[in-house]
């Protein structure tokens, strides 16, 4: 039998989980996201979320409520007599009244392996501190932050060519089949919920844009941890000619030198101890390219100065 559900979910992200719940046979009641923000060229455009986008297409009903703890929000809320609700990034604490709600309780997905990375920025920060995996997990939500029991997992290798965009994309995709397999079984009466360890509990803090310079005097594989775990948004960056660069994509090189130092003529970088070799960038207000197309334009010589 399919379960009755109500969806909660914003971004990109987001919207995986809720094709493969539709396209599962599962009746999606309602959907809940963020509001549209301004957007556009001018700014001037109400921009829909992408999970609003996809539910429209799919004629499911959206909700856009400003907050969750109103009484009459709450009494909306329970009228859709839900067994469950899927949250997926939706980016709003979730009352206790409306966690109460449904049937069988709110389920989360979250693209870490949990009690380690809780909070906003989950995916960033496994990267940027050099974490060999990351993974998803399909809690059962209480009022804590991430705290909930612990239902199913699973676990992906971060390498180091990977960016924040491209574990979030594999993360995904891998959501979303965890998450149907767990409602599966929330079906069937068979989802085994287990309580999260109190050991190696860390907070994924909001990404700060102070956070974003580049720091050569750091180890290399420090170095390309951080520009990866920033990119693409909102990117790690230095100054090269009084002009700032973001630097999206890099991999480990051989050398030496003053941290920051052009070593070669194919943009590989000293660092601290060893060097990175620049892959993809963006010169402030341009496109970001390849940096074969960056040298053609702006040549470079050893010598030259990243800072």
């Amino acid at each position: 039998m399919p379960l009755r559900l109500i969806f909660m979910g914003t971004p990109d992200f987001s919207v995986p989980t809720l094709l493969e719940l539709v396209s599962h046979g599962h009746e999606i009641v309602a959907v809940y996201t963020r509001a549209p923000k301004p957007g556009g060229r001018r700014g001037l455009q109400l921009q829909p979320t992408p999970v609003e986008e996809a539910a429209r297409r799919l004629g499911i009903p959206v909700l856009t409520p400003k907050t969750l703890k109103t009484p009459e929000a709450q009494d909306e809320f329970r009228a859709f007599d839900a067994d469950a609700a899927v949250v997926v990034a939706y980016g709003m604490i979730l009352p206790q009244a409306i966690l109460d709600a449904p049937k069988l309780g709110c389920y989360n997905l979250h693209a870490s392996l949990l009690p380690r990375w809780r909070g906003a920025a989950p995916i960033n920060r496994a990267i940027m501190a050099g974490d060999a995996e990351s993974g998803v997990m399909v809690m059962k939500m209480d009022v804590g932050l991430d705290t909930g029991d612990v239902a199913m997992a699973e676990r992906l290798a971060i390498t180091d060519t990977m960016t924040a965009l491209d574990l979030h994309d594999r993360l995904s995709r891998l959501g979303a089949d965890l998450m149907v397999r767990a409602m599966a079984a929330l079906d069937r009466g068979g989802l085994q919920l287990k309580k999260q360890s109190e050991d190696g509990v860390t907070y994924a803090a909001k990404i700060d844009k102070a956070e974003a310079r580049i720091h050569w005097t750091k180890p290399a594989r420090d170095v390309l941890r951080h520009i990866h775990g920033l990119s693409p948004f909102p990117g790690a960056w230095a100054e090269l000619e009084n002009a700032r660069v973001k630097i999206l994509r890099c991999e480990l090189a051989k050398g030496s030198g003053t941290p920051g130092e052009v070593l070669d003529d194919q943009l590989t970088i000293a660092c601290g101890d060893g060097a990175i070799r620049i892959l993809e960038l963006q010169r402030e207000g341009k496109a970001r390219m390849q940096a074969v197309d960056f040298l053609r334009g702006v040549p470079l010589k050893a010598g030259a100065k990243f800072t």
